[in-house]
């Protein structure tokens, strides 16, 4: 009677596996949960064996339905069901003989079930216990994506030795792993060094000789060297097999972000899109940079697409976020920035979101927080040391954004942008003007085009009341680009000379690149109540009666936000 009862038991068991394997984890977890029940009330119905998969079938139903916190409590479970096992193991072979090396065989691995652990443990931010789970695998039991996965936590909590190591190994057992690559040359491997890892590959393999060229590119990405990394995967783009590559196309064009090649840099973000309307990687930076340019009617369009896309992503919360920042609405951004901090703790993007939402509305001391975290996670980014440098400077800190200016001079070297950098500190005091003039021109020397460098000059030059020499500037650097910023500068250096019919044509074509300007639109105004100072008073009351309403609901929208954003922490939201 016993015997059979096992054996119906047994085929209970494997039809729950065999749903399992199916795919079909509502049916498994109900039934799972029942098996297990009758097991609580009758311990003698299941061997551990049985009771071991029930709970493992069970766990992973659990964690199917995203509920990682029970997953984890069932898997722990099952690994204590394991030990019993273990135990009886020795008993149950001598006894059983084929029939119990063949159950053993069909178990679910030990190791995977500590992986699902650490999983659970990383999907929660515990990312200490996803460490001390995975540490407990012996090394040679440790499998690639557990490797992979340590090797993730480790550079996150900052252990670059053995983040190193374990890349390594991944490589060791899969040299084609492209993202343990990139994991290494960003904790300053040598480029060489992981190329000859895969030597052997490369060359036993055929086609795959454009490999050594990809490791030499993100070498350069990850050394801030970027314009030989623009060089690199430009000469990668243009080959025949690899031509219209969408992951290429969007590294480039980070890289030219990086290089602050603004231009090129939609250019190829524009280019990736079309060929993948469904891609999310680094459609933040763009979202950013189509905010900055003022087109905000198509960074809502895009936020609007990629929330149709995946809402799990940060990506689609960063590019809302950009729209709420440009339209001066702090406390939205600031609430969408932490959503998407929530969503992927290493947005690069959030972090400089969240940190300019409060940095304008005079909460420096957090922002500088932010700032710093973005600094550590892309030493190589320089906007994330303009936004610290920025906070410095509102909070009168000038030695310390000189110290940091001067640590990324010499840390990243002489180009148009550090050049800028350090000039723009410089300005902020009197005694090192002529210090901050030779650096603007030694950068604009190096890139005449370089539009942050064309700004501080021009503004160096107002200060100056050098008008002349500001519109020749302004002119000559409008001659190859088209820029909100640069048409408003030249217009305010038109009416000091007293040019105002030009000078209200570049308020106007200022307007036209950014409808948002707000001080094209003052300048405009100005003119024109000089110009009739009884029709313009006429029209400006007019339009503050009719804008008056929407200033209205966004200041109630802005409240509502705070009330949101108020509730979370600083690097997400618990």
């Amino acid at each position: 009677m016993f015997n059979d009862s096992i054996l119906i038991i047994m085929n209970v068991v494997d039809h729950v596996r065999d749903m399992a394997a199916a795919g079909l984890h509502s049916n498994v977890r109900i039934m799972s949960s029942l098996l297990l029940t009758m097991s609580n009330n009758n311990p003698e119905l299941f061997s551990p064996a049985q009771k071991y998969q029930l709970l493992v079938y069970h766990a992973d139903a659990i964690f199917h339905d995203k509920e990682y916190r029970n997953a984890a409590c069932k898997y722990s479970m099952a690994l204590q069901q394991k030990k019993v096992l273990s135990k009886t193991s020795k008993i149950r072979t001598s006894t059983g003989g084929a029939t119990s090396n063949l159950q053993a065989q069909s178990l679910p691995s030990e190791i995977e079930v500590k992986y699902k652990i650490a999983e659970c443990y990383t999907i929660l931010k515990l990312d200490k216990d996803a460490i001390a789970v995975l540490d407990g695998i012996p090394s040679r039991q440790r499998t690639p994506k557990i490797n992979m996965m340590l090797a993730n936590l480790y550079r996150k909590a900052g252990q670059e030795r053995s983040a190193v190591t374990s890349y390594k190994e991944v490589l060791r057992q899969c040299p084609l792993a492209l993202d343990a690559m990139i994991g290494l040359l960003s904790l300053s491997v040598k480029g060489a060094e992981v190329a000859s890892m895969t030597m052997d590959v490369i060359q036993s393999i055929p086609n795959l000789d454009w490999l050594s060229v990809w490791i030499k590119a993100y070498a350069f990405i990850h050394a801030g060297d970027n314009q030989r990394a623009i060089n690199t995967i430009c000469s990668l783009e243009k080959k025949s097999l690899l031509r219209d590559n969408v992951d290429l196309l969007v590294s480039l064009a980070d890289v030219y972000f990086r290089a602050g090649d603004t231009k090129n840099a939609i250019l190829k973000f524009e280019q990736a899109q079309m060929l993948d309307p469904y891609l999310i990687k680094g459609m933040d930076v763009y979202g950013y940079l189509m905010a900055r340019e003022g087109h905000l009617e198509d960074v809502e369009v895009l936020g609007g697409r990629l929330f149709n896309i995946s809402d799990q992503h940060a990506e689609p919360w960063v590019i809302s976020g950009c729209h709420s920042f440009y339209s001066k609405r702090y406390s939205r951004a600031l609430y969408l920035g932490a959503k998407a901090i929530q969503l992927n703790s290493n947005s690069v993007q959030a972090l400089l979101l969240k940190g300019a939402a409060l940095r304008n509305m005079g909460r420096v001391q957090e922002a500088i927080i932010h700032f710093r975290e973005a600094m550590r996670l892309a030493p190589c980014r320089l906007d994330c040391y303009e936004g610290l440098i920025d906070c410095y400077l509102a909070s009168n800190g000038i030695r310390e954004a000189m110290g940091m200016a001067n640590n990324i001079y010499k840390t990243l070297g002489s180009n148009a942008q550090t050049l800028t950098i350090l000039a723009t500190v410089c300005l902020e005091d009197p005694v090192t003007q002529e210090k901050a003039k030779a650096l603007l021109d030694k950068a604009l020397a190096q890139r005449p085009d370089y539009t942050k460098a064309v700004v501080k000059k021009a503004e160096l030059l107002s200060r100056e009341q050098k008008h002349e020499e500001g519109i020749a500037l302004l002119r000559n650097a409008l001659a190859n680009q088209s820029d909100c910023v640069l048409h408003r500068m030249l217009g305010d250096f038109l009416v000091a000379v007293n040019d105002y019919q030009e000078a209200m044509d570049q308020y106007s074509i200022a307007l036209s690149l950014d409808p948002n300007d707000q001080k094209s639109l003052e300048g405009m105004q100005k003119m024109e109540k000089e110009e009739s100072p009884t029709d313009a008073t006429v029209e400006l009351d007019g339009d503050d009666m009719e804008g008056s309403g929407e200033d209205g609901e966004l200041e109630g929208s802005d409240s509502e936000a705070a009330q949101w954003a108020d509730q979370e922490q600083w690097f997400g939201m618990q």
